[in-house]
């Protein structure tokens, strides 16, 4: 069934991304919007709009009822998600599709699936996907888990069986900490997923970020190469790369080769992402999660790649098999993004929203800015600090730092602080520049007072 009318559940700049790529392939758009984004670009740039609801989330991006309602009214094809909110939601998937419109992304099955941390390793190792060493399952209580950081060794993490974004996360030195810090975890994961359900894994110490970006249409499987996601504040990722420096040819193919695997195993539709730990010492690598949705960072695969995955995923939905095949898909030079949030990264990261007066968007080749900023838009607190990303391309990591550089310094957001001084300072960072960082090295680099009004020249 070819898509005609595309409902767009989701707000910021992703719903902007899919307006355009779906406006490209010929097919009307519907934007969903709460009573405190009216004034949003998506919903000035879309064919029409729809309010779902008042300002907070769980008023509208989040609730099932009234998004599936107004797809249904204004005659909707199909729905896509975005990434966060409902994305991930197995629940919305079965509405929509219960509503008699195609969902854009994989089935409800697959997210249960995958989304569970515990199933998803499960079905990682029947595929041969090497994982980190930890426990065969849910772990149910403290001395369950301290059985299976006895067989596998200290330290370990303890992780929510549901959910992400770093929470349900400790980490545990020994026996006397994880029988503290189990119960903390568990608690945590129950409010914030209402799953507390557990499992324990070697901790990989100072790894990098690596994941790879895959597509599918329920048969087949490609992969889009990596990219690399290390430089991270809180568990969250500031910075992206594609490709990942750190990896040997070697290192890459049988990465690669390992998340096609996996997609395959679970025929896995549209777009998604596979995350992996990769340990610089011994070259290996472990499969970590699987997001079942679009990545904030799916830019750079487009840069190195020129395939442009939103509208891959939309006409796989509608019913088509891959546009590409795995040798048509090339790897050209180097990509960086860079994530610019209403926040003030000189004052401990405060959120900043505000009124956007005197905007400047850098442009030239190889710059790409994706965003919903407008002069006089006022960027509402209710939501993700997330104004947009900077993206740069180029021949050589080293030029890509250069043009990024160059473009975060034409970037002017006027009334707003954001964190283009924290992206400036890290592109000066002699570490960053020499590719010598992990997951765990930007917050020491903060906290050490690498970051002042003099290194950045004052900007904001």
């Amino acid at each position: 069934m070819a898509i005609r009318r595309l409902f767009i559940a989701n707000r910021g700049e992703i719903a902007v991304r899919i307006v355009r790529a779906a406006r490209a392939l010929g097919i009307h758009t519907i934007q969903a919007h709460s009573e405190a984004d009216t004034e949003m670009l998506a919903v000035r740039e879309a064919d029409e709009a729809i309010c779902v609801g008042k300002a907070s989330a769980a008023d509208s991006y989040l609730n099932i009822p009234a998004l599936v309602e107004a797809a249904r009214k204004t005659e909707a094809d199909a729905v896509h998600p975005g990434y966060g909110f409902l994305s991930e939601s197995a629940a919305f998937v079965r509405a929509v599709e219960e509503a008699g419109m195609i969902f854009v992304g994989p089935s409800a099955d697959t997210i249960d699936r995958m989304g569970d941390k515990v199933a998803a390793r499960e079905a990682a190792e029947a595929a041969g996907v090497p994982v980190v060493p930890g426990s065969d399952g849910r772990v149910e209580g403290a001395a369950a888990a301290v059985e299976v950081a006895t067989r596998i060794g200290y330290p370990v993490m303890v992780k929510a069986a549901a959910g992400g974004g770093g929470r349900g996360i400790r980490v545990a030195q020994d026996e006397a900490e994880l029988r503290k810090l189990a119960p903390q975890a568990a608690q945590e994961a129950e409010a914030a997923f209402g799953d507390g359900g557990l499992y324990i894994e070697r901790a990989i110490l100072s790894p990098r970020h690596i994941e790879v970006q895959i597509l599918g249409d329920g048969t087949d499987a490609v992969h889009c190469w990596e990219r690399e996601c290390s430089l991270q504040r809180r568990r969250q990722k500031v910075w992206e790369e594609a490709g990942a420096a750190c990896l040997d040819e070697a290192a890459r193919a049988e990465l690669c080769r390992s998340a096609v695997a996996l997609a395959k195993a679970v025929q896995y539709r549209g777009a998604g992402t596979l995350e992996y730990l990769y340990d610089q010492k011994t070259k290996e690598f472990f499969f970590i999660e699987m997001n079942t949705r679009i990545q904030v960072e799916h830019p750079v695969t487009e840069m190195i790649t020129g395939i442009d995955l939103v509208a891959e995923m939309i006409r796989v939905a509608g019913g088509e098999k891959l546009s590409v095949t795995q040798d048509q898909i090339p790897r050209n030079g180097h990509a960086i993004e860079v994530r610019i949030n209403a926040e003030d990264p000189l004052n401990n990261f405060m959120p900043f929203p505000g009124k956007v007066d005197g905007l400047t968007i850098p442009e030239g080749e190889g710059v790409r800015v994706d965003h919903f900023l407008s002069d006089g838009y006022q960027i509402p607190p209710f939501y993700d600090s997330l104004l947009g990303k900077v993206i740069v391309h180029a021949k050589t990591r080293d030029a890509a730092i250069d043009k990024l550089k160059q473009a975060l310094e034409a970037l002017k957001v006027g009334g707003v602080r954001t964190t283009v001084p924290l992206h400036l300072a890290l592109a000066d960072a002699p570490e960053v520049r020499a590719g010598d960082f992990h997951t765990q090295w930007l917050e020491p680099w903060l906290a050490a007072g690498n970051l002042t009004a003099d290194s950045t020249g004052g900007t904001q």
